[in-house]
């Protein structure tokens, strides 16, 4: 009871009925990624400039930094074969993509910050407090 809830009233936690609708009707599975994000195309070409029309349903919440480099491309027409059939060649100076993990506990903290363990390192000495004249 609690997921179809979800699945109504939630835009931002995966699909919504009426998305999963609009899926059933017009869309056709393209491909997935590594994070579980799934790629949908038209079956028609209903867009004003003639084109298919792509889009991603999240796995989980809905954020933009999670659709790795390759799948944006094919978002955004720079590629006209999904990565699922071609895909792009990987340099090997090249990291895995990772999402924005702002916000996260897998967050960067650096040293200093409040949020990091540990404790903030004691000042040099090179910083003279300011006080107020008078």
């Amino acid at each position: 009871m609690l997921n179809l809830l979800a699945k109504i009233f939630t835009w931002w936690n995966g699909a919504t009925i009426g998305t999963l609708f609009t899926i059933a009707k017009r869309g056709e599975l393209v491909g997935s990624d590594e994070f579980g994000n799934r790629y949908y195309q038209s079956r028609d070409t209903s867009s004003y400039d003639g084109r298919k029309r792509r889009w991603v349903i999240y796995d989980g919440y809905a954020e933009a930094t999670k659709v790795a480099p390759d799948w944006h491309g094919w978002l955004r027409y720079t590629f006209d074969e999904p990565p699922s059939e071609g895909g792009m060649a990987r340099r090997s100076w090249e990291l895995p993509h990772l999402p924005n993990l702002t916000g996260t506990p897998m967050a960067w903290r650096p040293q200093g910050s409040l949020a990091a363990e540990g404790r903030r390192p004691a000042a040099t000495g090179d910083y003279q407090a300011w006080t107020p004249e008078g």
